[in-house]
């Protein structure tokens, strides 16, 4: 995109702020509604969407030239909201398939996957984007956008894309009747995972739980 395009001078500035905005707000009200578990079997494809909608944020972010705060130092917003409980009711919801592969950087050479989970990324990813909101609800626009720029950067873009590419992994293996191995006693606490730990995503549980769950007949 050229810098003509960012910077057209039709466009107000404020304008990108307030979709930029729209967009996180939106996404941080969907997922909280999400996490309230009164459509469980629609879990899935709602955090799908949300996050593909999050994730063109951050690109229109990471796309924006360097935004600087018009304060040197950050102003003090008090203690984050608590989301340990956002957390844990999607960790419900999402089981038996919370925890995915990860690899951090792809393009550091010999890197090993590691396990993650989905509730513990977007739990991660909402901490970052109600930071920047705080900003944003007290007139801090500048402030708001800087830091929503910065953790896309070095936080919530690469976790929010490993969590896409998580959750389209599991609608995909339904949708197609791929079911993969079973989970077998991995979890966040264990090591650098080999090659015969990769494909853990529970197979028959997956087509039969998951499968049910999200309201989909696996192909026959």
């Amino acid at each position: 995109m050229s810098d003509a395009t960012l910077h057209a001078t039709e466009q107000n500035p404020d304008d990108f702020a307030v979709q930029i905005s729209d967009q996180i707000e939106s996404f941080l009200v969907a997922v909280t509604e999400v996490a309230k578990g009164d459509e469980p079997g629609s879990t899935v494809p709602f955090l799908l969407l949300e996050v593909s909608q999050l994730l063109l944020a951050g690109g229109r972010l990471g796309a924006h030239e360097d935004i600087v705060p018009e304060e040197r130092y950050e102003p003090d917003l008090g203690p984050e909201p608590d989301v340990d409980e956002l957390r844990e009711n999607l960790a419900r919801l999402l089981d038996p398939v919370d925890v995915y592969s990860e690899v951090f950087d792809p393009y550091e050479p010999r890197k090993a996957p590691v396990p993650a989970r989905i509730s513990d990324d977007l739990a991660d990813v909402i901490t970052d984007l109600r930071h920047g909101m705080a900003h944003y609800r007290a007139g801090r626009t500048a402030e708001a956008l800087w830091w929503w720029q910065f953790s896309y950067f070095s936080n919530w873009g690469s976790t929010a894309s490993a969590t896409l590419r998580a959750l389209h992994s599991v609608l995909a293996h339904v949708r197609l009747n791929q079911p993969l191995e079973e989970l077998d006693g991995l979890d966040t606490d264990q090591g650098v995972m080999g090659d015969e730990t990769l494909e853990f995503e529970a197979g028959r549980v997956m087509e039969q739980e998951i499968g049910e769950q999200l309201g989909l007949r696996p192909a026959k």
